[in-house]
């Protein structure tokens, strides 16, 4: 599946995301912007997007804000999601995350999830640690 225009799948990414990708990335102007292809193992016994891969994928989507935002790499302190509809197999799912207030090493984002660039199906707040040091 290919993805919309700009997009590039990510790359760097540590084997939880890798095994559950491929997530892709592009920036429309100011905006940063997550996806992926929602495919036969990120669905649930209904055969909709199981919840826990749509909170990994925003929690993956908001650390990027973080990182774009300070240029650290960052921890999930909370993550809170509210689940508004269903996303099926073969649904485009994007994130537009956003850095709301950096504060010290605490760092308050969202993000809108959306499906196939449309409708909302998710909200995702979360508030992450920044780590001012290196982790290799």
């Amino acid at each position: 599946m290919i993805p919309p225009d700009g997009f590039v799948e990510a790359e760097g990414r540590g084997p939880f995301t890798r095994h559950n990708g491929p997530i892709y990335r592009r920036r429309q102007s100011d905006q940063i912007q997550v996806g992926m292809y929602i495919l036969e193992r990120h669905c649930n016994g209904l055969g909709f997007l199981h919840g826990g891969m749509a909170a990994s994928f925003a929690d993956g989507a908001l650390a990027w804000a973080v990182w774009e935002a300070s240029n650290l790499s960052s921890v999930t302190m909370r993550l809170s999601i509210d689940y508004l509809q269903p996303v099926r197999q073969g649904d485009w799912l994007m994130a537009e995350p956003k850095c709301l207030q950096i504060d010290g090493d605490v760092v308050h984002v969202e993000a809108t999830l959306t499906r196939n660039e449309r409708s909302p199906v998710c909200h995702a707040a979360a508030v992450f640690h920044l780590l001012r040091r290196n982790m290799n």
